[in-house]
């Protein structure tokens, strides 16, 4: 070896104190019945439409569950916070903040296991991790309810007990949570770190497109959908922003192309979303013909050559 020059052996990341469990959690293969069961029935119960747009959050850019978890959350802990350093005259204060985490718990469950439900089908982990979450904020639900029922009765000792469990759970609930989103990517768009080809790129070349039928190709890893009609040829990213399922495989309807898994509608002119559940557009590409060589290049900055 020269001299100066180290070789490092086998790199090995220190576990978070949570990450082996996280590790069993998403090997535990006997939660995949109930997990495949529950999806495929919240799947059929909500199809591409507007009750599907709205909880997946289409409408907001965004999903809508993240937002309505700091309503429960912040409901929940607050009450508990409260109970400890508030007093005795914060006992109707912390009934009302119990009151309201349960009232925003439905729609805050309901475009949860939307989003899961969207996933689950194509990641085991997901899937398992998604019914523990799920069981673990019911129970929250189910100790905080149990709480108020306990303060209404005049045993506000005992409710603050029950309650300091339901903040236990909840924190539990909202660690695998956490996990979903940031570790497991449930939400983000699936084309956030890959807005491809800044410069020109070849693409296609030898033989022509074939007319109004949709292509993939990959460049520079990125996966490209290519969509000629007549003289003209529009490209948009085929990784779909929603859950990354390639776009190759949706319907075509008319300059349009659906999403094959979940339903989501794309321009293919300019990658413009017209249709959930995704809830941003796909990056589309400039296209050019240089003596019989397709090339494209993301469409950004519509000055530069």
């Amino acid at each position: 070896m020269a001299k100066g020059v180290s070789r490092p052996g086998r790199i090995r990341r220190q576990l978070t104190p949570f990450e082996p469990l996280i590790q069993r959690l998403e090997s535990a293969a006997r939660l995949d019945a109930p997990g495949r069961a529950v999806g495929q029935a919240v799947r059929g119960l909500v199809p591409p439409g507007p009750i599907k747009e709205a909880l997946s959050g289409t409408w907001l850019g965004h999903p809508v569950h993240p937002l309505l978890t700091d309503v429960v959350i912040g409901s929940f802990v607050s009450a508990t916070l409260l109970d400890i350093i508030g007093g005795q005259d914060a006992g109707p204060a912390s009934e009302r903040l119990i009151a309201v985490g349960i009232l925003a718990y439905g729609p805050t469950a309901a475009t949860g296991v939307n989003d899961w439900a969207d996933s689950e089908a194509f990641n085991d982990a997901v899937r398992r991790t998604g019914l523990v979450h799920a069981a673990t904020n019911a129970t929250a639900l189910t100790l905080y309810s149990a709480s108020l029922a306990l303060r209404r009765r005049g045993n506000r000792r005992q409710g603050m007990l029950v309650g300091l469990a339901g903040a236990t759970a909840l924190m539990a609930g909202g660690y695998l949570g956490a996990h979903l989103s940031y570790a497991a990517g449930i939400g983000a768009d699936e084309t956030v770190f890959d807005a491809g080809l800044p410069a020109w790129t070849p693409v296609w070349s030898d033989v022509p497109l074939p007319d109004r039928r949709p292509t993939r190709v990959v460049a520079d890893e990125t996966p490209v959908l290519l969509f000629r009609d007549g003289d003209v040829t529009y490209a948009i990213h085929d990784r779909c922003s929603h859950r990354g399922c390639s776009l190759r495989d949706g319907e075509l309807d008319g300059h349009h192309i659906v999403c094959a898994c979940h339903g989501s509608r794309f321009d293919l002119r300019t990658g413009a979303l017209t249709r959930g559940p995704a809830t941003a557009p796909q990056p589309s590409f400039d296209v050019r013909d240089r003596d019989g060589v397709l090339e494209i290049r993301r469409r950004s900055d519509p000055t530069s050559d």
